[in-house]
């Protein structure tokens, strides 16, 4: 394939550079040619030529845990291999040729001729470069956020689904209970008891509605009462008195207590009271039911607000550090639910309050905790302990898993790096938690052994 200084001039970083300039380099450089499936690079090989694809497509791909991800395609006149001073020593990924290929290859031997004597052309390589690695950077900083954003959106609907699928089904019965009062009500008026009567009728209900006690009853021993109580009321002329058995039971209304209303009111008007009570306790189990509900959908929406921190400027403010670990807690209590994980939380009381930037700190405990969990198998132990060290919020986040092999543990917070399998990890983020605690001036540590790993976080307090 014959290529000529002006082909090269269509590259758009090689606009400017000077002619003479473009000839040395198509003087000093090799062309190779590639067909589909072949490589021009391999994952680990040694990088050591700057490349040009002249004709031709590569997909740039990498390789987690067995499995493939295409992250680039280089087309026509893309330039890629190492560039001057780049720091690459050796390929992260895969260069597959997927259309017929032509590749000028220019061996880094030439680079130092190239800086001290073509400077445009130089400056333009650098420039791509330095664009080369923003670009790649950003992309995958927006994917790990993506990624993230992912998680906790299917924690949230997650958590959201039962509360909101319990208030429906809570005002679907409330709605069809209602639908029911008034034959209800018809016998009720029908009684005719004194006034000192009602009395201990409201006292015994409303005694039970306003201080409901806990009901600890096993099942076991809860259908044998059920039992008891069905035959007892069936005994004084209560009708479908297996209806009734289950709510009276919830507010703890056994035979002792239905005994003392049976004395209040007689044989002849038990029958429509007792049904009556029962309507009342129903009703006030139901919207018990759908305020516990709805109580939980706001305190879900209020750790949102404490995790993304949305009502607050972006400023550095002094925060306890305890709210954001238990809202991402929160945050996350899908995957913990799911795992069985069992949370030791050791807080130090009346802990110091640093400045932070709190939902970029938010992100930390986001990613160190979901790496805990991810980290761990079933029924695992996630602890999570804070304390002062002098001037400094010390926080450490411990999993029982599988630990991170020795090999690894220097490597971890580079980007890019990651143990997890493609789909799951991009490998940036325990490299935005060091540059965020960078960013607070603080320090980031881990010690591995299997069965246990921590990160320890600290924070300057001022």
């Amino acid at each position: 394939m014959k290529i000529t200084v002006q082909d090269l001039k269509e590259i758009p970083e090689f606009v400017h550079v000077p002619d003479q300039q473009i000839d040395w380099l198509l003087k000093k450089s090799k062309i190779e040619s590639f067909k589909p499936g072949e490589y021009v690079f391999k994952k680990g090989d040694i990088i050591d030529t700057l490349s040009i694809l002249l004709e031709g497509k590569l997909e740039i791909k990498f390789e987690q845990n067995g499995n493939y991800k295409v992250v680039d395609q280089i087309t026509k006149y893309g330039i890629t291999g190492l560039l001057p001073f780049s720091r690459m020593s050796t390929a992260m990924g895969y260069g597959e040729v997927i259309e017929d290929s032509e590749v000028l290859f220019l061996d880094k031997s030439f680079f130092k001729e190239m800086v001290a004597n073509h400077y445009e052309l130089t400056e333009s390589l650098v420039h791509h470069m330095t664009s080369r690695v923003r670009e790649f950077t950003k992309n995958n900083v927006q994917s790990e956020k993506m990624m993230a954003l992912g998680k906790l959106s299917a924690g949230l609907a997650h958590e959201l689904n039962n509360p909101a699928s319990a208030m429906l089904r809570s005002a679907k019965a409330l709605k069809q209970h209602l639908a029911n009062v008034p034959e209800k009500f018809k016998k009720v008026t029908s009684i005719k008891i004194s006034a000192e009567e009602v009395d201990i009728l409201n006292n015994i209900l409303f005694d039970k509605v306003n201080n409901r006690p806990e009901n600890n009853m096993k099942l076991t021993e809860r259908n044998e009462k059920e039992d008891e109580l069905e035959e007892w009321l069936e005994d004084h002329g209560v009708d479908n008195a297996f209806e009734l058995t289950e709510t009276l039971l919830d507010f703890c209304m056994d035979i002792n207590a239905i005994e003392k209303i049976h004395e209040a009111i007689g044989d002849q008007n038990f029958p429509s009271a007792i049904e009556w009570i029962e309507n009342v306790l129903t009703t006030e189990k139901m919207v018990d039911e759908i305020e516990v509900a709805s109580d939980r959908i706001s305190s879900l929406v209020q750790s949102i607000k404490s995790y993304t921190h949305m009502d607050r400027a972006p400023e550095k403010v002094a925060t306890d550090i305890h709210i954001g670990i238990k809202s991402t807690l929160t945050m996350l209590n899908h995957k913990l639910k799911k795992k069985n994980i069992v949370i030791e939380k050791h807080f130090q009381e009346e802990l110091p309050m640093p400045k932070i930037f709190v939902s970029e700190i938010n992100q930390v405990w986001t990613n160190l905790i979901d790496n805990a969990i991810d980290a761990m198998e079933h029924s695992g132990t996630l602890q999570i302990k804070t304390l002062r060290d002098n001037g400094f919020v010390k926080i450490e986040i411990s999993d029982n898993g599988q630990g991170i092999p020795e090999e690894d543990l220097n490597k971890i917070f580079d980007p890019f790096f990651t143990t997890k399998s493609i789909g799951k990890g991009t490998g940036m983020g325990l490299e935005v938690v060091q540059r965020i605690i960078n960013q607070h001036n603080g320090d980031i540590k881990v010690a591995s052994k299997k069965g246990k790993t921590t990160f320890t976080v600290c924070i300057p307090i001022t």
